[in-house]
């Protein structure tokens, strides 16, 4: 594995997001100095928080997978994770809701989750189910430490026994067709295929190894965090802050001082601040500008879809759980409409989170909180202008949920966060899943955290390896850790 060369004794991590924070953790654990510096107030990045009116928004991911690798950036910096964060197991995980009326909770336990099988579609599913279950778990052990949870240097680093593997259990076919293997029931499919969309591919065109997210949620789990998902950031902040870290926050990076290949310094308006290496978790096309270059690829990096959020907040009570999956109809149409022609969905298909179901203190007394995401064309895709089309999309949307799930509710808090709102954050085509996970974006394909042209300097972060999602980002900011000091380097 190629790391950084010379000096590494004061590292700068530009960012104090999810993938900042697990740098920082894991460089103090290894006996770095740390300085983290972020250009909004605290930390959080994406995993944001917004409160009006005695609401508590989670303005980023809702969906917490793979506890155990947030329990291992606290350990980098010898905290227990049960000593800063209460988390809950969600039974069930979802709860699925399909077009023709049927529901189906998904369980991660495999008996309860084979009992609702089985009387959801039948006994032969509920045996398919065991069968793809027995497969996931599989393919997540030869896929995850190998091909996940490592820095990778070329493609001829792939060439291992773990490869083969992944090739006999048939991680290079279409997700769609493999999923199709173990389930007839195309309401079943659903439900283990649409991860797909936050690897940005439709499930007829992604690889099955991403099934490995699919894993994450209906077998390992979902959890939630008392306080919300803004604990977790807040939580790493200050763990860090116990290990030494400094953080210099409403502090924007304007430039990188070099000395050859050699960045010596980070420079803020009013800082300068010299280091020995450098970590950028800001999205690939930035840390680029910011090191004057630009990646060298034959084909242009393609974007993940967008999405939609809207946060509604307001009095009454519904029998709905935590998380919910509302499909349409439309299934390859949908992909077709967000992907291919960059036009919004004809028949959404919709998660809708309700976080007051498990933690009622981020409502006010007597209220409920929801947040609906719609996914919809990235900018580049799709481009629109959604600065005036966001609240007229997020009032059709709640109509949507309304008449099906929520009758009745009339919120009081509203607060809507589309495309035009994550391109002013500096996300790229105004997505907050960064690039898309295709076959030549993926692995040692998907932009480097070892950019080429520096010495000392590593990338972050979602749009760099391993890529999107809670648990990878927390990864990158490991890997990140491994590229400068050497892997689990103390």
């Amino acid at each position: 594995m190629r790391t950084v060369t010379g000096r590494t004794g004061h590292v700068v991590v530009v960012g104090a997001g999810l993938a900042g924070l697990s740098a920082a953790l894991h460089l103090a654990g290894r006996g770095r100095q740390v300085t983290v510096v972020e250009r909004d107030p605290g930390p959080g990045g994406r995993t944001g928080r917004v409160e009006t009116g005695g609401y508590h928004l989670d303005t980023g991911p809702t969906v917490l997978t793979m506890p155990s690798i947030l329990a291992a950036t606290f350990a980098a910096a010898g905290a227990d994770l049960a000593d800063h964060l209460r988390l809950t197991r969600l039974d069930p995980a979802y709860t699925a809701r399909f077009a023709d009326g049927s529901v189906l909770p998904v369980h991660s336990d495999a008996d309860r989750m084979a009992d609702a099988v089985r009387e959801f579609a039948g006994p032969g599913e509920a045996a398919g189910y065991r069968r793809l279950r027995a497969w996931l778990t599989r393919l997540y052990a030869a896929e995850f430490d190998r091909f996940v949870a490592s820095n990778i240097d070329s493609p001829l680093g792939l060439l291992s026994g773990d490869l083969a593997r992944l090739v006999a259990l048939g991680g290079f076919r279409r997700l769609d067709r493999r999923i199709g293997a173990f389930l007839g029931d195309e309401r079943l499919k659903r439900v283990f295929t649409f991860q797909a969309l936050y690897a940005g591919e439709s499930p007829m065109r992604a690889l099955a190894l991403y099934a490995v997210i699919s894993y994450m949620d209906t077998v390992g789990g979902v959890y939630f965090p008392a306080g919300g998902m803004a604990e977790v950031p807040r939580a790493l902040a200050r763990v860090a802050a116990d290990a030494g870290v400094e953080f210099r926050f409403g502090a924007a990076v304007t430039a990188l001082d070099r000395r050859g290949a050699r960045v010596t310094a980070v420079r803020t308006e009013d800082e300068r601040i010299p280091c020995d290496a450098v970590v950028l978790t800001t999205e690939p096309h930035q840390s680029y500008r910011l090191l004057g270059r630009a990646p060298r690829r034959p084909l242009p990096l393609r974007p993940a879809p967008s999405t939609l959020v809207l946060h509604a907040g307001g009095p009454g009570d519904w029998p709905v759980g935590h998380h919910t999956i509302s499909f349409g109809h439309g299934w390859a149409s949908t992909f077709h409409e967000l992907i291919t022609e960059g036009s919004r969905m004809s028949d959404p298909s919709l998660l809708i989170t309700r976080p007051t179901a498990t933690d009622p203190g981020l409502a006010p007394p007597g209220r409920q909180l929801f947040s609906i995401l719609a996914p919809v064309p990235n900018l580049e895709r799709g481009p629109r202008d959604w600065d005036s089309e966001a609240e007229p999309y997020a009032k059709e949307i709640l109509d949507r949920v309304r008449t099906g799930l929520l009758p009745g509710f009339e919120p009081e808090a509203w607060h809507v966060i589309g495309p035009a709102d994550w391109a002013r954050r500096g996300m790229v085509a105004g997505t907050p899943f960064s690039y898309a996970h295709s076959f030549v974006q993926t692995g040692p394909f998907r932009p480097r955290n070892l950019p080429p042209g520096t010495e000392n300097v590593v990338l972050a972060g979602g749009g760099t390896v391993p890529g999107v999602g809670v648990p990878t980002v927390l990864l990158s900011g490991r890997l990140a850790a491994d590229r400068i000091t050497g892997e689990g380097a103390r």
